[in-house]
């Protein structure tokens, strides 16, 4: 990718219609990611965070303007070709872990893995290699059940970065954990930024995420309000006009 950039929204527009009503989730919104950044979205609930989260994935698609991500046009795609691409680039990390019950953590890592080309034994050695960066390499073998919330987030933020994807999107990832907990989950998803370079953006509510993403965005009812520094200056730019 030739501009720095992981992510790019340029005058990005987003409305749904319900019945007679138009509801503008994003406003006109430009916000550029450097590749290897970690950023975070924020704003009250209604201000667009999971919509821009949603837009980046390749889960939604903007009414106007451009998204590309990993320098890839996303407009253009039909939707199987989207599927595709998501499983290479996006990893995903959620509030609820949205683990598998049956499955153990190793399984549960895994699975995206199922999609790819690689034999069993690359994929073991993917799936190890992943818990050993979350710190879980001794639960392997251990179902949901039997894992705490944090360590449960830990599984599902492995799962995420399994197939070493071009970029990290996670949604609330501390909302479902108490406050060591979350604490735990921000240092990891800060380490793995910074050990592997991989670009994160993240949506929280959680005000001490500040001292651990780069960059702040700032949603109000669907516009860029806003862009601050967090732990360091300097690391991505956004236009509102």
């Amino acid at each position: 990718m030739g501009n720095g950039y992981s992510v790019e929204l340029e005058h990005v527009t987003r409305i749904y219609k319900r019945d007679e009503f138009e509801i503008r989730a994003l406003d006109d919104v430009t916000v550029k990611v450097r590749k290897g950044h970690f950023v975070g979205i924020m704003g009250p609930s209604g201000s667009g965070k999971t919509t821009m989260l949603n837009l980046i994935a390749g889960i939604d698609h903007p009414t106007s303007g451009r998204v590309a991500v990993g320098g890839e046009e996303l407009a253009g795609m039909k939707e199987a070709q989207l599927a595709g691409w998501r499983a290479r680039h996006i990893g995903l990390v959620f509030q609820f872990y949205n683990l598998i019950p049956v499955l153990t953590a190793f399984e549960n890592v895994e699975l995206p893995l199922l999609l790819t080309a690689l034999r069993k034994t690359d994929r073991r050695s993917h799936v190890q290699a992943a818990l050993n960066a979350v710190g879980l390499a001794d639960r392997i073998n251990h179902y949901p059940r039997q894992l705490s919330g944090g360590q449960e987030q830990r599984v599902a933020i492995a799962r995420a970065i399994v197939t070493d994807p071009t970029i990290v999107v996670a949604d609330e990832p501390t909302g479902d954990l108490d406050a060591q907990s979350a604490e735990d989950i921000l240092t990891l998803l800060t380490e793995l930024n910074r050990r592997f370079n991989k670009t994160i953006v993240m949506v929280t509510h959680d005000a001490r995420a500040e001292r651990y993403v780069e960059t702040v965005f700032r949603l109000d009812k669907g516009v860029l309000v806003g862009v601050e520094s967090g732990r360091a200056p300097g690391v991505a730019t956004a236009t509102t006009n």
